[in-house]
């Protein structure tokens, strides 16, 4: 490592779990994000602080004054900027020894296999159900960890699927099989802003450990986090035998 990278991360080399060999694996690390907004702007942020070489982002929208009450990878100049953009460049500013990608695009069953193809790991901070399958699907095929993670209200959660790696772990859709008639949205129910900065900080602390191989991962678990009531509890999750993705 170079002086700079060693003062840069001093406090990731005295941690036994990551050290040296760590870094180095978070330095040749390529994450790719889809979302911008809420949960992968933070996530970004602790992504490229960390030391992750590349760094992609993809997100189709732009800026808006709403976005700012939850988004502070964003200032008020910024609306009706491109999300990606306008948080690459962030990224690029807390740390210019990462390279960072803007791709202002959607996310589709079409194109998400090329799109992840390239990355190590996809976190998954999009709000809408139609990406998340595809980006699950996606990920199955290419043998991808998955970091999924949603808001809405006071809870969040966090998830790690592994399914195209470790046979016989679950995928999202052995999660969530179908979109729920009446799935809410953070337009529709809110969201308290602080509680986004703690999930995508979560999906970012579960990729560092799944680049460098620290800890215990969240594969095939899910954490519920509920902000109103301060409390938290991780569930087990199950392969669905029956999963159009990854079933049988």
């Amino acid at each position: 490592m170079e002086d700079e990278e060693i003062e840069r991360y001093a406090r990731h080399l005295v941690l036994k779990e990551i050290g040296g060999p760590g870094q180095q694996r978070l330095r040749a690390a390529s994450a790719l994000i889809v979302g911008a907004g809420g949960l992968g702007g933070p996530a970004a942020l602790y992504l490229a602080a960390a030391g992750v070489g590349t760094i992609t982002l993809i997100d189709p929208d732009t800026v808006s004054l709403d976005n700012l009450q939850r988004q502070v990878q964003f200032a008020t100049g910024d609306v009706g900027q491109p999300k990606a953009a306008i948080a690459a460049q962030g990224l690029a500013r807390l740390n210019p020894l990462v390279n960072v990608r803007a791709v202002q695009a959607e996310l589709t069953p079409e194109n998400a296999v090329a799109v992840l193809a390239g990355s190590d790991v996809v976190l998954d901070g999009c709000d809408n159900f139609e990406t998340r399958f595809a980006v699950n699907a996606a990920c199955h095929h290419l043998g991808k960890p998955l970091i999924s993670g949603a808001v809405g209200r006071w809870t969040g959660q966090v998830a790690v699927f592994t399914s195209g790696l470790s046979k016989g772990t679950p995928c999202y859709q052995c999660f969530v099989p179908a979109i729920p008639p009446d799935a809410e949205t953070c337009e529709r129910v809110g969201v308290v802003g602080a509680l986004t900065g703690i999930i995508g900080s979560m999906m970012a602390l579960e990729a560092i450990k799944w680049i460098t191989g620290a800890g215990n991962p969240l594969s095939g678990r899910l954490l519920m986090y509920d902000g109103l009531a301060g409390t938290s509890r991780t569930l087990t999750l199950h392969r669905d035998s029956a999963c159009p993705v990854c079933g049988q």
